[in-house]
């Protein structure tokens, strides 16, 4: 069956039809598609702000991969929490009421403070997480293209995200894993995450303009923030598909319907 209603902070491609460039962005915007989305893109741009004079110090280059620090640590840590911070807003204004399957709590709810990797990989589905590619467009070497959520093709894991909570946890026996790749595949990883939600949304203050195509030293498209380059999934089957037309259906009461996280 078409859906032709968006889901709450879920973005995806639209069947081809009449206005389906003006529908496949402009249910963004809505104050019901999401709540208070400019605090989560306004966190990442002050962090890729940080991240960007972290650069000052250490070049983004293949050689500095392995290098770590607390001023790296403590990125890693921020970006990271604002990682959880989307998966869970994602579940939170769609359906998921998980509960405990074993042991004394067993059937009683399981609130969002015990939601874990295991609960976030089921945003996997419905995102297509694992098919965004991530670019930086200044690298002294070859690794400056990320697949931040490819792990989650063959495991329930992922490197940087385990390394987030190793150091986390135990900051002296495990603060190597604070490393500048770590932070880096981490910084991807919130990107793909609100590009998922916003596209290229950033919601900042001031006048809405068209952009003028021109010509520029760097191939590929800019998302949120104008810094790092971003691919979109191109693995939507039809069934996937948004199939609606906002300028009808904007005038709707109810524009939006929730998935149902529960049937993953």
């Amino acid at each position: 069956m078409p859906i032709t209603k968006p889901f709450h902070r879920i973005y995806r491609e639209l069947v081809q039809s009449t206005n389906s460039g003006y529908s496949s962005w402009a249910f963004i915007v809505d104050r019901e598609y999401a709540k208070a989305p400019h605090h989560f893109t306004r966190g990442f741009l002050i962090l890729q702000e940080d991240i960007k004079s972290l650069f000052e110090y250490i070049e983004p280059a293949d050689i500095n991969l392995r290098t770590y620090s607390y001023r790296i640590h403590e990125l890693l840590m921020r970006t990271c929490i604002e990682v959880e911070a989307n998966f869970k807003a994602i579940l939170r204004e769609n359906t998921y009421t998980p509960t405990y399957r074993s042991g004394s709590k067993a059937g009683q709810s399981r609130t969002e403070e015990f939601w874990n990797i295991n609960d976030y990989l089921k945003i996997n589905k419905t995102h297509h997480l694992d098919n965004y590619f991530v670019e930086l467009p200044f690298w002294r070497g070859i690794k400056n293209r990320y697949q931040p959520f490819l792990d989650w093709q063959s495991a329930s894991s992922l490197s940087w995200y385990q390394a987030y909570n190793e150091t986390k946890h135990d900051k002296n026996e495990k603060f190597e894993l604070a490393n500048f790749e770590n932070l880096i595949t981490a910084f991807a990883g919130l990107f793909v995450l609100l590009s998922s939600q916003f596209n290229c949304e950033s919601f900042q203050p001031g006048r809405t303009s068209l952009s003028i195509g021109s010509d520029s030293y760097f191939d590929g498209e800019f998302g949120i923030g104008e810094y790092l380059k971003i691919e979109f999934p191109t693995n939507w089957t039809d069934s996937e598909k948004y199939d609606f037309d906002w300028s009808v259906l904007k005038n709707e009461a109810i524009r939006f319907q929730k998935f149902d996280y529960n049937n993953i």
